[in-house]
C-alpha cells in the first residue's frame, strides 16, 4: 500500500465504518501472520492457521483496495 492509499485510509476512516473496520481487520490479521510466520518451528495446526490467517488478510486487503479505488475516483 503506498502513502496516497494510507492517506485516503487516514482521511475517510473516520466517517466510514466499515473502511475503518476492514484496516482494522487487516493490521489485526498482520499481526497474527507476523507472530507465526517468525516462530523456529511450527506444529500442523500452526502451519494451518498461517495458511487461513494468509488468505484472510489478503481477502480483506482485496475488499479494502476495492473501497480505496472507489475513493480514488470521487
Amino acid at each position: 500500500m503506498d502513502q496516497y492509499e494510507l492517506d485516503l485510509l487516514e482521511k475517510y476512516s473516520a466517517t466510514d465504518p466499515d473502511l475503518k473496520s476492514l484496516w482494522e481487520d487487516h493490521v489485526l490479521y498482520s499481526k497474527q501472520v507476523d507472530k507465526l510466520a517468525t516462530k523456529a518451528f511450527r506444529t500442523p495446526t500452526e502451519e494451518q492457521t498461517l495458511k487461513q490467517l494468509k488468505k484472510q488478510k489478503l481477502e480483506v486487503k482485496t475488499q479494502l483496495m476495492e473501497m480505496l479505488d472507489r475513493l480514488k475516483t470521487q
